[in-house]
This record gives structure tokens, sequence and C-alpha cells, in this order.
């Protein structure tokens, strides 16, 4: 909390705002659109949209998981496991 400065707490009103309108905004929508009935192949295309969102969403974080733990990312990241710190601290 001892780091919470003027800008860092404009910025997380800001974020709030942003969330609770999009949140408004959805449930607008969401009872606007409440009388739409939707047919056999809308229902199919929202399970087959949901399966393959999830299934790519589960393989890039499979995908990361393994990147990290195969040392992989440790070429792109020389500064993160230093032993000897800048400045000769101890």
């Amino acid at each position: 909390m001892k780091n919470l400065t003027l800008g860092r707490v404009l910025v997380v009103l800001a974020l709030v705002a942003l969330l609770i309108g999009t949140g408004v905004w959805a449930v607008e929508v969401w009872n606007a659109s409440g009388n739409v009935d939707m047919g056999k192949h809308g229902w199919i295309a929202l399970g087959l949209g949901t399966f393959f969102s999830l299934v790519i969403g589960c393989g890039l974080m499979a995908l990361m998981f393994f990147s990290s733990r195969s040392g992989h990312d440790e070429a792109a990241d020389p500064l993160r496991h230093r032993d000897n710190p800048p400045g000769g601290g101890v």
C-alpha cells in the first residue's frame, strides 16, 4: 500500500469504470436480444466455437508451461537468473 500513488489510483479507477461500463453494456445487449430464437445451426456454431476456443486456450497454456519447464525461455530473458546482480550487491 505504500507504493500507491495518485497515478496508480487514477489508473485503477479508470479500469474499474471501464469494467462497470462494459458490464452495463453487456446487460443491455443481453436484455435487448432476449426474444430472439436461435435455431439448430446457431446452437451448433455456439458449441463448436466454445469447444475450439477452449482447445486453443488450453493448448497455448500447455505450450507455455512446457516451454517454461524445458528451459527454452532462458535465452529470451538472460537477466532472469543472474548469479551476480549489477552493482556488486550481496
